[in-house]
């Protein structure tokens, strides 16, 4: 693996990241303008903690098909799936860091498992997709 494809992989795992913070952000505006106007600040910070977890999860699954199909398209057919899961190891670093840096609760760990999971079968998918593409 040269650098540049290692630079791939990091890039498309701190997209995919930046991406879903990004998306769970755009909910909560819309459910603070939209579905639920009118709360105090508190809670809205207190719905978040419930909410964010589950956007990153469905937001999390179709973002990572796509990239995963689009950086294992840029791979040989024999490693798409490869770099799609190396993607989703360099995420699962990351977002397994901040976790640990901020803290879990017993019950927390049950939604952290439910999205590194569904996101490492999005990024297998998205990779076996790339690998039949490639010719």
């Amino acid at each position: 693996m040269n650098f540049g494809r290692l630079a791939l992989i990091i890039g498309a795992a701190i997209f995919i990241l930046i991406v879903n913070v990004g998306l769970s952000f755009a909910y909560m505006f819309v459910y603070g303008s939209v579905i639920n106007p009118g709360q105090d600040e508190q809670f809205y910070q207190e719905y978040v903690k419930t909410a964010a977890p589950y956007c990153s999860i469905f937001f999390g699954i179709p973002l990572f098909y796509l990239v995963c199909r689009w950086v294992g398209g840029r791979w040989e057919k024999d490693f798409a799936v490869k770099a799609a899961i190396s993607v989703w190891i360099v995420y699962a670093l990351i977002d397994l860091s901040i976790i640990a840096a901020i803290g879990i609760t017993l019950n927390g760990f049950g939604l952290v498992a439910a999205s590194l999971i569904t996101k490492l079968i999005s990024a297998y998918l998205g990779g076996l997709a790339a690998s039949k593409k490639v010719a």
